[in-house]
């Protein structure tokens, strides 16, 4: 499909830049395809009316690092300063990072990090450039390994807020938090996945008493989420890897909810593609544990979820894709269109929208 069909326009001031001080009570944008009311205006706090018992939400609970580094590089007598996004482990001490401006490194280049009294334990970190990809990309082999390494970004690093909001505005103590969900607890993500951001202890004591239950599983959310697709049809786009994992304990959960007249609520894209990841041709989910680059667009056939919570996403991105081909592209469109109309704030720290699958014409 052409790239361009995904395209629409967005005012600068419906992204939110900060959170709302009450995760629970962002707006909720329900989307029914096929229904007499096919936009609804309610808020994250009304799920519990909106599901029926029976039902499972599926949260990612992968945990965000500290990603966004920044550093000094010296080549001789020169000396320039460079912002780091890691966005995938090579090994014990090597990452791969997004540079800017990744025009002022080198192969060879040595990068200092720790800026204003920030320095790890162990003294500062230090890497060397070692490989020079596209988009700005680049590997690092770092001067600490394993844990040490670990322990140094912790203490270096800064949340990596998406580009949309880091250029706009400075990273905050308040965001090591905000950039987190509740049940965040496996480290490995260099994005928040954003739709879990929206729960509460007490958003979730509700939907229990509801008897709305709940499973987790695990992808850690890559820097590429944030990509927009470059290429002219969505057929030359490639996807970046993702690790994740569906516990045979899950995909059993999962599938007894189904066999019961439950339905899966995946919260979030990436709960939404592993557990696709992970479906057999008869929507049955298997353990899985291992890399995904699934990249679903319209005319894909969903197998293991029933309904989508997800936030508002990029024009052109590969999650605009997706969720036009769970709920319809003509139908997103409308309902993007009534969400900046009606003042919904988009993207990461933005509100969220409830959507139910297309509605197969009858033969």
């Amino acid at each position: 499909m052409r790239t361009d069909l995904f395209d629409f326009e967005l005012p600068e001031d419906r992204i939110a830049l900060y959170p709302l001080p009450e995760r629970d009570q962002a707006r909720l944008l329900v989307v029914r395809p096929g229904a007499e009311l096919e936009l609804e205006d309610r808020k994250v706090f009304d799920l519990p009316d909106l599901l029926q018992p029976g039902d499972v939400l599926v949260f990612n609970d992968t945990r965000v690092i500290p990603a966004a580094l920044k550093g000094t590089r010296t080549r001789g007598t020169a000396v320039a300063h460079v912002e780091f996004n890691l966005h995938k482990r090579v090994d014990e001490s090597r990452w791969r990072a997004f540079a800017r401006p990744a025009k002022r490194l080198e192969v060879g280049d040595q990068i200092q990090f720790g800026d204003e009294g920030r320095v790890c334990l162990m003294g500062t970190l230090n890497a060397t450039v070692t490989a020079k990809g596209q988009g700005g990309e680049v590997e690092l082999a770092f001067s600490l390994h394993g844990a040490y390494l670990d322990e140094a970004i912790e203490l270096l690093g800064n949340p990596p807020l998406p580009p949309y909001i880091a250029g706009r505005r400075e990273t905050t103590d308040e965001d090591r938090t905000a950039y987190q969900t509740i049940f965040a607890r496996k480290e490995g993500a260099v994005a928040a996945p954003t739709a879990g951001l929206h729960f509460t202890d007490r958003l979730l004591a509700r939907l229990g008493e509801r008897g709305i239950t709940h499973q987790f599983v695990t992808l850690h959310v890559g820097a590429g989420t944030f990509l927009p697709v470059k290429a002219e049809d969505t057929s030359e786009h490639r996807m970046h890897g993702e690790w994740g994992e569906v516990t045979a304990e899950t995909a059993a959960a999962l599938n007894e909810v189904r066999r019961n007249g439950g339905r899966i609520v995946a919260v979030g894209s990436t709960a939404t593609r592993l557990l696709e990841t992970a479906s057999n041709e008869q929507g049955q989910i298997q353990p899985y544990a291992g890399e995904t680059d699934l990249f679903i667009t319209p005319g894909y056939k969903f197998r293991a979820i029933d309904i989508m919570m997800t936030n508002f996403h990029l024009p052109r991105s590969t999650l605009f894709m997706l969720v036009s081909a769970f709920s319809g592209l003509d139908r997103m469109k409308r309902a993007y269109a009534h969400a900046i109309a009606s003042g919904y704030r988009f993207y990461s720290y933005g509100d969220a929208c409830m959507l139910y699958p297309e509605v197969e014409a009858s033969s």
